[in-house]
């Protein structure tokens, strides 16, 4: 098909995430490491790794040959009733990535179909753990807001109620417990204290479980906060009976420069959902861990829940090597790098009128704006400096895949610096002509 035919039947006829029909959407050819191929023959880098996905960027040798060994053997079979190799050795990474130094953190590990399902489970499991040690009446979850954990009805109900993107929902979603959101990072000892007794004294008796993105909060606001905090709210969770649920999909296996924000900070969730990077950005995939805790005070003990695809084999044999790229380590000095650069590289921004702060953790960087962004404006900026980037609400951010070199890291943060100013040049005309 040619790139306009291709555009007129996706503005006729296809929803993309977050849009409304017939919005402007730039055809795709083919990917190759960091870059994306446009059909009409423009590349740009991928300076989102695809939503966060793509971390060894598009195509990985590694990645291509699994996928071709195992589409060959078997490319799916219901996991009801049947197992296979690819599942054991992607559950066999997992729980060696997530263990400690005195062994394994988790005992049984669940194979989603993607994040939001995994969030959707994870509850389940903490609403049956509930049940099962003899607290039905613990039925609601307590997290903080400027939160985002998915878009099932479960995981939209622990996602911000007035700033997220499931506002509209109220009325029908399940209202759980919602603390302010985490002072951000460098707050004092005194300012987390406060909040952490704060957030205390939301955790009453209908309390199962607090639901938590650590140390990054994502499409809420991606905004950061200290490990202190995640340590303190374990030890209410610990201190009140209450289980801690860590939304680890979009920080896991390195982004943030840690392998898990949890564990590298002395943290153990009793439940903690993995996804995103899992599979490369191959194909989609999930998985929630458990302790043996966890696993053996639940009622009933089977998860109620069974997807067509749990345990697609192809989708294992991917992130089982993909893990297995993780285990090597490579990714330690890359986000050091990342992080490094990305902060020089964003550094002019400051200097923008309405830029309200500057931020980069890893292999991630924000420009936050003191207004909502024109997404056409800064995003047209941004490619036309040859980089793919998505921004949301009062953010312009990238989560670069981790093998992008020096002069491609720099390229993203002119890219991100342009499509500030023109953010900026766009809300000036705004209120020029509201006047």
């Amino acid at each position: 098909m040619t790139p306009d035919e291709i555009t007129a039947i996706d503005t006729a006829h296809i929803w993309h995430p977050y849009a409304a029909p017939g919005s402007g959407n730039l055809p795709v050819a083919r990917t190759s490491g960091v870059f994306l191929e446009l059909a009409d023959g423009r590349t740009l880098i991928d300076a989102m790794s695809s939503w966060w996905a793509a971390a060894h960027g598009h195509g990985h040798p590694r990645l291509v040959r699994a996928a071709h060994e195992q589409i060959d053997r078997m490319s799916h079979v219901m996991f009801g009733g049947l197992t296979h190799e690819p599942a054991a050795r992607l559950t066999h990474n997992l729980l060696a990535l997530t263990g400690g130094a005195d062994g394994p953190n988790y005992s049984r590990v669940f194979l989603a179909d993607s994040g939001s399902v995994s969030v959707e489970v994870a509850i389940k499991m903490a609403l049956q753990y509930a049940r099962g040690t003899g607290h039905p009446e613990r039925n609601r979850l307590l997290t903080w807001r400027s939160g985002y954990h998915g878009d099932t009805f479960a995981a939209m109900s622990v996602c911000d109620p007035d700033g997220g993107m499931h506002s509209m929902w109220q009325g029908v979603l399940a209202e759980q417990r919602f603390a302010p959101a985490p002072p951000v990072r460098g707050a004092s000892e005194d300012e987390r204290a406060a909040y952490l007794a704060e957030f205390e004294q939301l955790m009453d008796d209908d309390v199962a479980a607090v639901v938590i993105e650590p140390v990054v909060q994502g499409a809420g606001g991606m905004r950061f906060h200290d490990a202190e905090l995640v340590r303190g709210v374990r030890e209410l969770c610990t201190k009140h009976g209450v289980l801690l649920l860590a939304d680890e999909i979009a920080t896991g296996f390195g982004r943030t420069g840690q392998l898990f924000t949890t564990l590298d900070n002395g943290v153990v969730p009793d439940i903690l959902c993995v996804g995103k990077a899992i599979t490369g950005g191959f194909m989609t995939l999930a998985a929630v861990l458990t302790t043996d805790e966890v696993a053996a005070g639940m009622e009933p003990s089977a998860i109620m829940h069974g997807p067509t695809f749990m345990g697609n084999p192809l989708a294992c044999a991917v992130a089982a090597e993909a893990t297995d790229i993780i285990a090597e380590g490579d990714w330690r000095e890359q986000t050091r790098n990342i992080e490094t650069w990305l902060t020089q590289a964003l550094a002019p921004a400051r200097d923008i009128a309405g830029v309200a702060d500057v931020r980069v953790l890893g292999a991630i960087g924000v420009v936050e704006m003191a207004f909502d962004v024109d997404m056409a404006a800064t995003t047209q900026a941004a490619v036309d400096h040859g980089v793919w980037i998505r921004p949301f609400g009062r953010n312009i951010y990238t989560m670069p895949p981790f093998v992008c070199t020096e002069d491609q890291v720099r390229q993203i943060g002119r890219a991100v610096v342009a499509a500030a100013e023109a953010a900026a040049a766009a809300h000036k005309d705004t209120q020029e002509q509201d006047q």
